[in-house]
């Protein structure tokens, strides 16, 4: 996720300083990792930089002095541009279970064990999603999050069930390479 973009659509609806991108980011995108708040600064530091967003004023409004930033025109462009664009497919698929898998096998390891306590991990984050999205006052970008995060972790669950069924080939693969 770009989060220099994500950023970027967030001063699309108006000024904001980087407290309050912060605080909007983590509710838009409750599933996200949430943004640090040096991470949003230093991304709003390159935004003014390559002149995607400017300074639009300071004020303390009783608090600290906090600095507002606004997208500008090109900035604007750019975000209609990166929105518009279709997200490929990745060619390569980087699969760190598969790797712990292969690493099981090759260190003499128990790659059947490791497949059934990751499966049970799997399953102990659906449940809390599905917790999540069943509680009362659940916003839809939250049931939406969750609902993206269920269907990657069921399809590593169906790869998990394929591979441990695979496990014996596998290992003889792997043991002969």
């Amino acid at each position: 996720m770009s989060t220099r973009h994500i950023l970027l659509g967030l001063l699309a609806t108006g000024p904001s300083h980087g407290y309050d991108l912060k605080r909007r980011h983590d509710e838009r995108f409750p599933q996200a990792r949430p943004l640090a708040y040096g991470q949003v600064y230093t991304t709003l530091q390159r935004l003014v930089r390559d002149g995607l967003a400017e300074v639009d004023g300071t004020g303390s409004d009783g608090g600290p002095e906090r600095t507002a930033y606004r997208a500008t025109d090109e900035g604007t462009r750019e975000l209609a541009r990166w929105a518009g664009e279709i997200a490929p497919p990745a060619p390569f698929v980087a699969n760190e279970i598969f790797a712990k898998v292969v690493v099981a096998i090759l260190s003499g390891g128990d790659p059947a064990r490791y497949l059934s306590a990751q499966r049970a991990a799997h399953m102990e984050r659906m449940r809390e999603l599905t917790a999540l999205k069943a509680a009362g006052g659940a916003d839809l970008a939250t049931v939406l999050s969750a609902d993206y995060a269920l269907n990657h972790l069921d399809a590593d669950l169906r790869w998990m069930s394929t591979t441990a069924a695979r496990l014996t080939t596998l290992t003889a693969e792997v043991d002969a390479a």
